[in-house]
């Protein structure tokens, strides 16, 4: 299978690097091809925006759905995003490699959503959800926050990580993937933050790496979140059905 891992941190040594690291041998060793995408490295411009594009429909107003489409139409979409869109259409499966920062993503991984995920292109009016771009194809987030698993929950301090993912899921879910449970990796912390002893928090790295590493090699056999498709509204958009996603 080939995979493909976007990876949002600015430290080329961070802990988020070593999971990339550790996703690559485990996957290569069992025969499949990796390609990384890693924003920062590439610097990577989150920012849409009218100087991307050398041929505007309309040079006075800056309309990013417009110009996204005519580009795509007039295969004059900015070299970058081209690259990222390769990339996404030879994976079967795609992971995002992010750290939570502010109950999200970075902002980086958020503007590669607002421009490589090109209207016109990756989705139309009915090339969406269970009928989308990217049907067929896999994702999940891999993800890590400084905080213990125990302190995420409704209600709980650390907050609801089933409601702090789900915009990016259902993104996804947007543009046709099957989006597998995420991969929460708990207690990433340090540099005067910690929630246990320093020989405590290096044995919950390698349990996380090892975790991760266990449940790669058995990925391509997981059932996806259970999202809502056409066949789940009306024609309003109301749902019909009790349809919902799934989180850590």
């Amino acid at each position: 299978m080939n995979f493909l891992i976007v990876q949002s941190h600015p430290e080329a040594t961070s802990y988020n690097a070593q999971l990339t690291g550790a996703a690559q041998r485990v996957l290569s060793a069992s025969g499949n091809e990796v390609v990384i995408s890693d924003l920062y490295a590439e610097d990577f411009d989150p920012v849409e925006a009218g100087r991307h594009y050398r041929h505007r429909i309309d040079a006075s107003a800056f309309v990013p759905l417009a110009e996204q489409r005519h580009a795509s139409d007039t295969h004059t979409l900015p070299q970058d995003v081209v690259t990222e869109i390769a990339k996404l259409e030879a994976a079967d499966v795609v992971i995002l490699q992010f750290p939570l920062w502010w109950h999200g993503p970075p902002a980086i991984l958020k503007g590669w959503f607002d421009r490589v995920f090109v209207s016109g292109k990756i989705y139309r009016s009915r090339m969406r959800y269970d009928t989308g771009y990217f049907k067929g194809k896999r994702a999940v987030l891999s993800l890590t926050t400084g905080a213990p698993e125990t302190a995420f929950g409704p209600g709980a301090r650390g907050g609801d990580m089933n409601t702090m993912l789900w915009p990016i899921q259902y993104s996804l879910h947007y543009l046709g993937f099957s989006v597998l449970a995420p991969q929460c990796h708990f207690e990433v912390s340090g540099h005067g933050y910690g929630y246990s002893d320093e020989q405590e928090m290096k044995r919950q790295l390698q349990r996380n790496i090892d975790n991760w590493s266990s449940r790669l090699a058995r990925i391509a056999d997981e059932d996806p979140l259970n999202f809502p498709g056409w066949a789940s509204w009306d024609e309003a958009g109301r749902s019909i059905s009790g349809a919902k996603h799934g989180a850590c």
